[in-house]
């Protein structure tokens, strides 16, 4: 099993798969009206699809954003800038990670995570020319106000449980599972230890953003996930779609 597609319904697939394409260095593939765009690796890929517009980035609904992890995040906030677009200045997060946050041109927002935490970064760890080289899609982010059912259901699915991370002075925790085999290096799935070695993982977790009690409405144009492996559609814990890969 492997997540290996996020679906967001925009209103030009071609035009915003440009973006990507040209400012983020994806690959490019087309399927019929689709765009199919992403790093090369076990990451998920984006599935833009046709028929969305108006998206609002908006923290009443489910789906929150996506997250790129990759070596430098100063090199590739500084290519970004050179590009034209709109990036807030890295940071680090508490203690979750060195990170900054854009928008494509459509609306949906992107954050870029480090691979290390401020400070940890080795040296010449990426190609000023080529930031994104060794990037991936690290998380897909959904909002959740039951992370109980949330488990449950991911956990039949075949997911595990990476990490757990406190974020209480804004009034939430985060959640990540992955279809792998591998275990965090200390057990103690709460552990600072865990974190960075989570940035560098080089397929794509499903992270969610645990407010407890919240109530969530649907994004419209997010249609779910592609999930490799999966035998037939089905709906998540949210009753948001999910189909084969």
């Amino acid at each position: 099993m492997r997540l290996s597609a996020v679906l967001l319904r925009v209103a030009d697939p071609e035009r915003l798969a440009a973006f990507y394409a040209d400012i983020l260095d994806m690959t490019l593939h087309v399927q019929g009206r689709n765009r199919r765009l992403g790093y090369k690796g076990q990451d998920a890929d984006l599935l833009l699809m046709p028929g969305g517009g108006g998206y609002k980035h908006d923290g009443g609904q489910r789906y929150w954003k996506i997250g790129i992890t990759l070596p430098d995040v100063d090199l590739a906030a500084a290519y970004l800038r050179r590009k034209g677009v709109d990036v807030s200045t890295p940071k680090q997060f508490l203690d979750i990670g060195y990170m900054c946050h854009l928008k494509d041109p459509a609306g949906f927002v992107i954050e870029l995570l480090q691979h290390d935490f401020q400070g940890n970064r080795p040296e010449n760890a990426a190609d000023p020319a080529a930031p994104f080289a060794g990037a991936c899609i690290g998380q897909i982010t959904l909002r959740t106000g039951d992370i109980a059912a949330e488990d449950a259901f991911w956990r039949a699915q075949g997911m595990r449980l990476l990490s757990v991370q406190d974020v209480a002075q804004y009034g939430f925790d985060l959640h990540f599972y992955a279809f792998t085999d591998e275990k965090p290096p200390n057990a103690d799935l709460w552990s600072v230890e865990n974190r960075e070695w989570l940035w560098k993982r080089p397929y794509t977790t499903l992270e969610f953003q645990h407010l407890a009690g919240a109530q969530f409405a649907p994004a419209p144009d997010y249609r779910g996930l592609e999930i490799q492996g999966l035998t037939g559609s089905l709906r998540d814990a949210f009753g948001d779609p999910l189909r084969p890969g």
